[in-house]
């Protein structure tokens, strides 16, 4: 049976997992998502960093960044997908 951890511990895995890496690979970024989902914790501007369709990092494969209507949008070069925030 798996050990389970708190919120505590959790929030504290998130903040060092974006401390650690320059460039995160999307299938860590899917598991730490997961456990911020589990224990209902906001990921802020963590989210803002990654493609919501693919979970590429967007810091560093940014396509077209466009504003329009009080919105940010941010085309991802490798999916395709638009990424739309409030500004």
């Amino acid at each position: 049976m798996k050990k389970k951890i708190t919120k505590k511990e959790a929030q504290d895995r998130i903040i060092e997992f974006f401390r650690q890496a320059e460039e995160i690979e999307p299938k860590n970024f899917r598991k730490i998502k997961r456990l911020a989902m589990s224990y209902n914790i906001k990921l802020g501007n963590y989210r803002k960093i990654f493609c919501k369709e693919c979970y590429s990092d967007i810091r560093y494969h940014k396509g077209k960044v466009r504003i329009k209507n009080m919105h940010k949008i941010v085309e991802c070069s490798k999916c395709g997908f638009l990424n739309k925030w409030k500004i």
